[in-house]
């Protein structure tokens, strides 16, 4: 499992992108991470599936209202990811109403998860092979800090937890 002061691997994500930009076209796009965590401070937490009770409730809410204070602790970007498909996520940041506040990242075949080593397996379940619930400061690609939850918990991977590691 990654752990502190690691790099994050070299793995491209996606992210759905709804508002054409500077060279963006709409619609799912790659965030490929060496090139997006370059010289920034990201705060990012991963949920087992979008959508779900947890972490639209309390998960992603916490983030999006802490954004603001995360910021001026110098946090530069907060990321959600999930092992889901980037319009699922972008349809569920659309449903949280997270505004830009959140990027919602997508690791829709779980290779973020498996180069970590912070799967979760719910294939028992029905739902396949899961990230883990955690949350880490990552620093120029590199983990600063790591929050990892125990089965069925969320006690340490939350926006609060986060923003005391950023202000530390």
């Amino acid at each position: 499992m990654i752990k502190v002061g690691d790099a994050l691997p070299a793995v491209t994500l996606a992210e759905y992108v709804e508002v054409e930009g500077n060279g963006c076209s709409i619609g799912p796009n790659p965030v490929k991470l060496p090139e997006a965590l370059a010289g920034k401070t990201i705060a990012l937490f991963a949920v087992p599936g979008a959508f779900t009770p947890t972490c639209s409730e309390k998960h992603l809410p916490g983030y999006v209202a802490k954004a603001d204070e995360l910021k001026a602790a110098g946090v530069d970007e907060i990321w959600c990811l999930s092992v889901n498909d980037a319009f699922v996520m972008g349809a569920w940041g659309r449903d949280q109403k997270v505004g830009g506040k959140v990027r919602m990242i997508a690791d829709g075949d779980a290779a973020f998860a498996k180069a970590t080593g912070l799967t979760l397996d719910l294939n028992g379940k029905g739902l396949g092979l899961r990230a883990n619930r955690f949350s880490m400061l990552v620093k120029d690609g590199k983990v600063a800090t790591l929050n990892v939850e125990g089965p069925g918990k969320f006690e340490v991977s939350d926006a609060d937890t986060m923003l005391a590691q950023a202000k530390a």
